[in-house]
């Protein structure tokens, strides 16, 4: 189902103002999160009635909960898991998992990138093996390696909100142009 006008120059408006803010500051706020958490609720509402509300509320979840996870796994911020709600909430849940792998795809192209600029590829590269080791055995990554941890200062961090705005773009790009 492809997604009407207004959700998307609202999805563009609050990714850009997100990826924007999270590389200026390295924040996302919470103003901006909310403020895209109700224009998700009211236009989906608007334009579907209870089941544009359903698809708000669905998107809004996935994106919530899928980043807690990884909040509490302490792999993002606080600020990406209130972002990524934002986002499904605007977009639905089907939506949402576009945006999701499109985010992932992006944040590991920077992620390389950014690992290869500070020297340290060869070490992030074996994290990523011991962090899916450490998760097949249902024990959190950061508590042996405390550089594992997003808010350590020995972690090599990145502005995932960036990340999460180019793959909006590139989703929505993609729905314009593909043949």
């Amino acid at each position: 189902m492809p997604l009407a006008p207004g959700i998307i120059v609202a999805l563009l408006v609050v990714a850009a103002l997100g990826g924007y803010w999270d590389l200026r500051t390295r924040r996302i706020p919470n103003w901006l999160t909310l403020a895209g958490l109700i224009t998700g609720f009211v236009l989906n509402g608007v334009s579907n009635g209870w089941k544009g509300l359903e698809n708000a509320g669905l998107g809004m979840l996935t994106g919530f909960g899928i980043y807690l996870l990884l909040y509490l796994l302490r792999a993002m911020g606080a600020g990406d898991v209130k972002f990524m709600a934002a986002i499904g909430s605007i977009v639905g849940w089907r939506w949402w998992f576009q945006i999701f792998f499109a985010a992932v795809i992006v944040g590991a192209i920077a992620g390389v990138l950014l690992a290869l600029s500070k020297g340290r590829l060869r070490r992030t590269l074996g994290n990523v093996g011991y962090i899916v080791y450490e998760i097949a055995h249902l024990r959190p990554p950061h508590v042996r390696r405390e550089d594992l941890d997003v808010k350590s200062e020995k972690a090599l961090r990145m502005p995932h909100g960036a990340a999460i705005a180019a793959g909006v773009f590139i989703v929505i790009g993609w729905t314009w142009w593909k043949p």
